[in-house]
């Protein structure tokens, strides 16, 4: 039987419903819906057929405890002369006997009592408002953020201003003016970078106040007592209570430094920007935990029909499987040793197959598998990463020829660029192993290999520079950074493994250190691979123990804010 909270607002004084004195009410009786003073409670009340089974409650406890609804006078609106009876899964439509003889008799396994497809709306409405709540508290964080970023330029403003004016009030009267063009230009950056963090802080307050009206509008549907208007606005509420919080900038720019320089004209000062990575307050939650029997789970790809491809390079094989409840129900397995995945725009996969330098295409209806134009010979392709450009990233490797190269493919297969050596010809790789690319054009790489330090390299788009992150000295001071899987954030971060520490480490685009998340916090040991998944959550699949030979790795779906 379904249930709504009864709500007790009014504080006018009511007379008792039996014996319509005005002495103190202190008892309601749910069973009669009858407010009752102390006398009439063991008097008359007790006359009522059935009475000593009734459930009387003090009225200090009304709207602590659930009534009942009644789901037995609900007028069909296509039969007005008759009630419905049963709801239909299907046709997601409350139904009268009539209904279920004219329309409905094939629909026998989707008919359900009306009290239970209430209560599943219910449940479902529940989970609407706690997504909605949750949203908002990703919304009310991210703007608390800002709020600092805001406060923090202010008062770096409030520093750098009067620095450039005492320098200036030494300088003689004829480089006043360009000490006047430096403020003014500090003022421009200023000017700038308020904007647009303003923006971004309005964009949040106008999804949080979108967020309450949403949430006011659930609110209102689920406590309404009149079941059918609840079921019919229910869909509609399902439509429209979709609530995202807007996407700001992953990092701002920031005021330069003044620094300045002798008293002679031609060095009065100069502005220079420096790195200010945005410090990111990062939280993750277990949604689902999936128990497989693998060694390990070297990657992971999310489709759109919810379903995931798991590579397993250890154990030789790739599997498409389906989540189910708390099961990952496998719907096919490929014995193959596969290196790297990646997915289509066609949703067909890309594979680096062991002893193949071409990349090979895996038609996710047919099973049919098929060469491409992507090949990267006499190197082999282990990693593999698809941009938002349609292009592919292939990581390919030679042992025998001592070379590790990094290529950017089009869509005719045509290598655009190649990434080897440095300007010294020297490689630029130790062993890179997974691979993945950010909205600025920069691509991010893990390279470690075995007995050696890892790194993240990250090359920059059209550009020789290369930036290195190395693991951080507080993170790693007793273990060292070895790390293992990349992946882009929806933010335009990168989350990275690290196999000693079950440390998750975030950097920005241009590889700094912008956070980090120890996945032992919340139970989950041994990560390795990372995916995100197209609604935003992020799977995170393990391995076992060093040492181990144990088939039992875990997948995690969950929910990361913050970055």
């Amino acid at each position: 039987m379904a249930y709504f909270q009864s709500v007790h607002k009014s504080q006018i004084p009511i007379n008792c419903h039996l014996c319509d004195s005005k002495k103190n009410i202190k008892w309601k009786c749910v069973d009669c819906g009858l407010f009752i003073c102390d006398k009439c409670k063991e008097g008359r009340h007790l006359r009522i057929k059935n009475a000593q089974d009734h459930n009387v409650i003090s009225i200090k406890d009304v709207g602590l405890h659930s009534e009942k609804l009644d789901f037995t006078n609900i007028k069909c609106t296509d039969h007005s002369a008759q009630s419905c009876c049963l709801f239909c899964k299907r046709c997601d439509s409350l139904v009268c006997p009539t209904c279920v003889s004219k329309v409905h008799k094939k629909h026998a396994n989707d008919l359900i009592e009306i009290s239970e497809a209430y209560n599943i709306k219910i449940d479902e409405l529940k989970e609407r408002q706690s997504n909605i709540k949750m949203e908002k508290e990703k919304a009310i964080t991210r703007k608390k953020h800002l709020e600092q970023c805001k406060n923090a330029e202010n008062a770096k403003y409030n520093k750098v201003i009067p620095n450039i004016l005492n320098h200036g009030n030494a300088l003689k009267k004829a480089i006043d003016k360009y000490i006047e063009e430096l403020k003014d230009e500090v003022d421009e950056h200023l000017k700038a970078i308020l904007k647009s963090i303003d923006t971004d802080l309005h964009n949040l307050s106008k999804s949080m106040e979108h967020s309450n009206e949403k949430n006011r509008e659930v609110e209102i549907l689920i406590k309404t007592q009149d079941v059918a208007k609840f079921f019919s606005e229910v869909g509609r509420s399902f439509k429209s209570n979709e609530v995202l919080v807007p996407k700001s900038q992953s990092s701002y720019n920031s005021i330069p430094n003044f620094f300045p320089g002798e008293i002679t004209q031609s060095n009065v000062g100069v502005l220079q920007s420096e790195e200010s990575p945005e410090k990111l307050s990062i939280a993750f939650k277990i949604l689902q935990e999936y128990q497989t029997e693998l060694s390990r789970v070297s990657q992971i790809i999310p489709c759109v029909d919810n379903s995931v491809w798991i590579n397993s390079s250890s154990d030789g094989c790739i599997i498409n499987a389906e989540p189910r409840g708390r099961k990952l129900t496998v719907v096919s397995n490929f014995k193959m040793t596969v290196y790297g995945m990646a997915i289509t725009q066609s949703n067909n996969l890309l594979l680096s197959v062991h002893g193949k330098s071409r990349l090979q295409k895996l038609n996710i209806t047919t099973g049919k598998l098929t060469d491409t134009d992507f090949d990267v010979d006499p190197l082999v392709p282990i990693s593999i990463h698809t941009t938002s450009g349609n292009k592919v990233i292939v990581v390919g490797i030679s042992e025998k020829l001592r070379r590790k190269a990094v290529f950017l493919i089009n869509d005719k297969g045509d290598h655009e660029t190649v990434y080897e050596h440095d300007k010294h010809n020297q490689p630029l790789f130790s062993y890179p192993r997974s691979i993945t690319s950010t909205s600025n054009g920069n691509i991010q790489l893990v390279d470690f290999h075995k007995g050696k330090k890892g790194r993240v390299v990250v090359l920059v788009k059209g550009s020789d520079m290369i930036h290195s992150y190395n693991g951080d000295p507080k993170i790693n001071k007793h273990k060292s950074f070895k790390p293992q899987r990349i992946v882009t954030t929806s933010r335009d971060n990168v989350m990275v493994t690290d196999l000693d520490t079950e440390i998750i480490h975030i950097l920005n685009s241009n590889g700094c250190l912008i956070s980090w998340y120890n996945t032992k916090d919340i139970g989950i040991l041994h990560p390795f691979s990372l995916a995100l998944t197209p609604t935003g959550q992020v799977y995170i699949g393990c391995t076992r123990q060093a040492g181990s030979t144990a088939k039992e790795a875990k997948i995690y779906e969950v929910t990361i804010s913050g970055c």
